[in-house]
């Protein structure tokens, strides 16, 4: 398992993309499955300036490890959902590779299949371009 050190030295000249954004703790999990993934990942706060407005937390990584946190947040939500006895662990998924009907492939967190805006999802923002 790659330790926050581990992660710090292998991005501390890397290029970093957001792959998710979120509360501080959901990133700090994020992370923790990241590196247990052996994916260099750490949390950074992105500042909002409007009144009133709540700290969000940035997971950020290296753009060639997006695909694999990815799959990490596909199969936690998979998990999730499971758990909850949404769907049984029988029931088929669909992959986060297969065009649905109208030729965009689902995102592998929310499953929405629509046009990326800048590069995320348009529904649940996982960063994936």
């Amino acid at each position: 398992m790659m330790t926050e050190q581990d992660a710090a030295k292998a991005l501390s000249d890397a290029e970093l993309v957001p792959c998710a954004e979120m509360q501080l703790m959901d990133a700090r999990r994020l992370v923790e499955a990241c590196l247990s993934a052996d994916v260099p990942a750490l949390v950074h706060r992105e500042a909002c300036a409007k009144i009133g407005c709540t700290p969000k937390f940035q997971v950020l990584v290296r753009p060639e490890d997006g695909p694999r946190v990815a799959t990490l947040l596909q199969q936690r939500w998979l998990d999730s959902i499971q758990r909850e006895g949404l769907v049984s662990a029988a029931a088929p998924v669909h992959s986060a590779t297969a065009p649905e009907e109208d030729g965009e492939p689902p995102c592998p967190a929310c499953g929405t299949a629509a046009p990326l805006v800048e590069g995320a999802c348009a529904d649940c923002g996982l960063q994936l371009d």
